[in-house]
């Protein structure tokens, strides 16, 4: 018999360069640009980026804050970084001594403070708002904007708010929008308009530029068609303890879960506190893999901070030291976020930061 205690959280790393191929074949005619933001949304930036560099050649990434880029740009002295939240006092210095670094200017404000400390010769990337009225020029921003201000850019770039709705009429939108004001303002600037679901709306929507991440990583950014990405994430846990439950036994804080009759129950070693949702709580699954193939458990009452409880009544052969699969091939985390009512974006990251897990890359 084996005991463990902690999580494990494994990525494969050449399913995730298998994403980022498909994508860049499906956007052909497009640069792509690999999104690392938010640690690569939690499976950690420094892996990705020195496989994508490496082995797929890339060259341009995205990131939400310059401090994110400051590993990249000193390690990889080519590589061209995009920092989608711009600049300001808190990250001048880093762009300063770091010329890789492109800010992405949302606002007039932000233009004349970048103007204010920016070296000569030094571009920036424009956001431009185009629907989802987030950051980004409004058009009477635009139209303050003298020759010499477009000079300071060498990209134009917005953002879809419905790019996984493949007929929403926001995608028609916004294009609209955004062709219209690189014609009027930015006609000889590359310009990038999709993201990860914007990729398989069309050549239309991939511009010069595309920016690829979720569906990199595995998650279905096309929920219209079946997931043409592989899986990345893998999310299991050891089972610390099988107990058997008398009918009419209760379950968990707050008793939410009661036994109609006699059940077998495994205590498995990870909570909310590993970022596991609350919200799946009497309605989650996991998995265990057994000599009859993969077999499903319940979890049943609250999702505690360090431990979820599971009905394993009906899996065969389960002992202490199992592994319980919360998320793999065969169970995503699309599926647990669709379980959880939430996206499987927040589930990544919140699950890929926490320093409790056990973390194995796959090559």
């Amino acid at each position: 018999m084996s005991i463990f205690t902690r999580a494990i959280l494994e990525i494969n790393l050449n399913n995730l360069l298998d994403n980022y191929n498909v994508l860049k074949d499906i956007a052909k005619d497009a640069v792509p640009a690999a999104v690392v933001k938010d640690d690569a949304y939690g499976l950690g930036a420094e892996a990705v980026v020195d496989l994508l560099y490496n082995r797929a050649e890339a060259r341009y990434f995205f990131v939400a804050h310059a401090i994110e880029a400051l590993p990249i740009a000193q390690k990889y002295k080519d590589a061209k970084i995009f920092v989608l939240q711009g600049i300001g006092e808190d990250s001048a210095e880093i762009f300063q001594n770091n010329p890789q670094l492109v800010p992405v200017i949302g606002s007039w404000d932000m233009l004349q403070y970048w103007k204010g400390i920016r070296k000569v010769g030094r571009k920036a990337a424009i956001q431009v708002e185009t629907g989802l009225n987030r950051l980004g020029f409004r058009m009477n921003e635009l139209d303050k904007l003298s020759s010499d201000d477009k000079d300071e850019f060498e990209l134009v770039m917005s953002h879809l708010a419905c790019g996984d709705e493949k007929d929403h009429f926001m995608n028609e939108h916004q294009l609209k929008n955004f062709e219209n004001i690189k014609r009027k303002y930015f006609p000889k600037l590359t310009a990038s308009l999709a993201a990860s679901d914007g990729v398989f709306l069309g050549q239309s929507f991939q511009q010069n530029m595309v920016r690829l991440g979720a569906a990199m990583y595995g998650i279905n950014t096309a929920p219209y068609r079946p997931n043409q990405m592989k899986n990345v994430v893998t999310v299991k846990a050891p089972v610390l303890q099988i107990s058997d439950l008398a009918k009419g036994e209760f379950v968990g804080y707050s008793a939410t879960y009661r036994a109609a009759g006699k059940r077998k129950i495994a205590i498995v070693s990870i909570g909310y506190g590993d970022g596991v949702p609350r919200s799946l709580s009497n309605v989650g699954k996991v998995f265990f893999k057994t000599a009859k193939g993969v077999e499903e458990a319940r979890i049943i009452g609250r999702v505690s901070m360090d431990n979820i409880i599971c009905d394993v009544t009906n899996v065969s052969q389960i002992a202490i030291g199992d592994w319980a699969i919360l998320a793999g091939d065969f169970y995503t985390l699309d599926d647990m976020a669709r379980d959880a009512g939430t996206i499987s974006y927040e589930i990544m990251s919140r699950l890929g930061k926490n320093r409790r897990f056990e973390r194995k890359y796959l090559e």
